[in-house]
């Protein structure tokens, strides 16, 4: 049985009239009367009760009718699913991000555009740091990510650039500091700086150090923080300052004040990363559209 011979079914079964059948399928009515003798043979039960003009269902035409009418819907469902699994529009995209970049507008606003573009894909959502999220490609786990990647770090994932951050000195809201309205990195000398760890985030971490030492000093590490969100807790607290992406001034704790770097100052590259050996249209949609963005959101600063 193909689908032709249900087609054929349904046309006689909605006219009662191999005439009309016929006329509305475009055929001879010989050869579809010797279609439907053929679906009845494959059934091994008449589906028509032949009248004087027309035709009538018989009860095993009635339930094929149904199922018929239900497995051709079905069918032309699997065929657009496949068609829109093809363009993109169905299937699972697993999106990580540093918990840093989640701070960022940006993120938010690719993740937020690309559902409301593409609303029938299941989007996972994964932070973790840059080094767990690189793992995750590996393990293929993972489809995209929004990371902060040294140098050589992505091996060979590719790797755009979206957009460089200016990053700001966050310090304890009664730091003597905290009253100018810009630092320069020359004034951090000599203060605790409490830094997101290296094997956590090496691009950030050598950003920092190595702009304060072009400044003339080594930053004195007093505490690392596990987490970015975390690095804000410790300096309510007084334990130090830090310096952090300009979108983590978004973060508002109390006993915590943010003040723009003056003069040369670090960058915080955000950069989007994909899997290739086993990439699918929905990341290809999804790094389409966050390039577009990136795109109309002009050079990176």
């Amino acid at each position: 049985m193909d689908l032709r011979h249900l087609r054929y079914f349904i046309a006689v079964a909605e006219e009662l009239s191999f005439t009309r059948a016929a006329s509305r399928l475009g055929l001879g009515q010989p050869p579809l009367s010797q279609q439907i003798q053929q679906l009845e043979r494959e059934v091994g039960a008449p589906l028509f009760d032949r009248l004087p003009r027309g035709v009538a269902l018989t009860a095993a035409g009635q339930r094929m009718l149904r199922d018929a009418k239900e497995i051709l819907a079905r069918s032309e469902q699997a065929v657009l699913n496949a068609r829109r699994a093809a363009w993109g529009e169905l299937g699972l995209l697993r999106i990580g991000f540093t918990p840093s970049a989640s701070f960022n507008p940006f993120v938010t606003a690719s993740i937020r555009d690309y559902r409301q573009a593409y609303p029938d894909v299941r989007v996972e959502l994964m932070e973790a740091t840059t080094a767990q999220l690189l793992e995750g490609f590996q393990t293929h786990r993972l489809d995209v990510a929004f990371i902060r990647p040294a140098s050589g770090e992505t091996g060979q994932l590719p790797c755009r650039l979206l957009l460089r951050e200016e990053m700001l000195v966050a310090l304890p809201a009664g730091h003597p500091l905290a009253g100018r309205r810009s630092i320069p990195l020359t004034a951090l000398k000599g203060e605790s700086f409490i830094l997101y760890p290296r094997r956590n985030g090496r691009a950030l971490y050598d950003a920092i150090v190595e702009a304060c030492e072009a400044a003339g000093f080594s930053p004195r590490v007093a505490q690392e923080a596990p987490q970015m969100a975390s690095t804000v807790t410790l300096i309510a607290s007084g334990i130090g300052i830090s310096l952090v992406p300009a979108s983590m001034g978004q973060l508002l704790a109390e006993g915590v004040t943010y003040r723009p770097l003056r003069g040369p100052a670090p960058r915080a590259d955000l950069s989007l990363v994909h899997q290739t050996d086993t990439a699918q249209e929905v990341t290809s949609a999804f790094t389409r559209l966050v390039l577009e963005r990136a795109r109309r959101a002009g050079p990176s600063t």
